[in-house]
């Protein structure tokens, strides 16, 4: 479920980390969640999908390896 993903070229530091049903997703993307019934989405502040990691604390992680400071949006 988890890629690599660079965010190394967003402008802002901010990033937004966004809980997202797995039953909303495409079929192949459910698939590949397996069990899991909520993934996580990292957004830019335009609001762009930059990548769909398995739990929250991986999220955060991300973007602090990649200098950005993570928000919880609900």
């Amino acid at each position: 479920m988890n890629s690599k993903f660079d965010l190394s070229s967003i402008s802002t530091d901010m990033v937004y980390v966004k809980p997202i049903a797995v039953a909303s997703l495409p079929k192949e993307m459910q698939e590949q969640a397996g069990a899991l019934k909520t993934i996580f989405a990292v957004h830019d502040a335009e609001g762009t999908q930059l990548a769909l990691v398995a739990d929250r604390r991986l999220a955060f992680a991300l973007a602090l390896q990649h200098d950005k400071l993570p928000q919880t949006v609900h």
